[in-house]
């Protein structure tokens, strides 16, 4: 029998679903793309775009950055629920969670998915030895970060910049980059994406 809490998550990530497939769907049809070539932009199989437009499956984080990337809209654009207030508590037991297939990779929005905006806040944490490989986001994508505790390497644009906990970077996002923990623990990343102003 699932416990109180394995239910709360469950029905999260349903809502969530429905939220993505909803966003999908009108995206698309604002670009005027069909399922076809919206898997050709994003590398995204047809049969998949259709289980996530339909509520029916929970993208993985990677999956969901390429299908931004290929519609040129915010990553919050696809979780945005249209709720909006001018306060909100974010509680930390309530967040959704968004991550790589394996768990090994976890981001969690701190800020709320209420509207596209320009500016994104995430936690971040990687698996020991696990690497993450990050499709370019939209052109003019900057993010900056910082070690919160233990150990990254991150490679892009073919140098690789190795930070330790207290560290922080801040670099071009618009190319494919990489996260790779090389460390014995958990690494804990604060990060700050900014988009251009014209995205979208």
């Amino acid at each position: 029998m699932k416990s109180g809490r394995k239910k709360k998550q469950d029905t999260e990530l349903h809502d969530l679903s429905g939220i993505v497939g909803t966003n999908l769907r009108k995206l698309r049809a604002e670009h005027g793309y069909s399922l076809e070539k919206m898997a050709q932009l994003s590398g995204v199989s047809r049969a998949m775009l259709g289980q996530i437009e339909q509520g029916k499956s929970t993208p993985t984080i990677n999956v969901l950055w390429k299908i931004a990337r290929a519609l040129s809209v915010p990553f919050s654009a696809l979780l945005t629920s249209g709720n909006t207030s001018p306060s909100v508590i974010l509680k930390a037991a309530e967040a959704k969670i968004l991550a790589s297939k394996d768990g090994k990779y976890v981001s969690r929005a701190l800020f709320p998915y209420d509207n596209s905006r320009n500016v994104e806040f995430y936690e971040l944490r990687i698996a020991p030895g696990y690497t993450e490989n990050a499709p370019a986001h939209p052109p003019g994508t900057v993010e900056n970060l910082v070690i919160h505790s233990g150990t990254l390497a991150i490679i892009a644009g073919g140098v690789t910049y190795n930070l330790e906990t207290g560290d922080a970077i801040y670099f071009e996002a618009d190319i494919p980059h990489v996260y790779h923990n090389p460390g014995k623990e958990t690494t804990i990343i604060y990060l700050v994406m900014t988009y251009a102003r014209n995205i979208g």
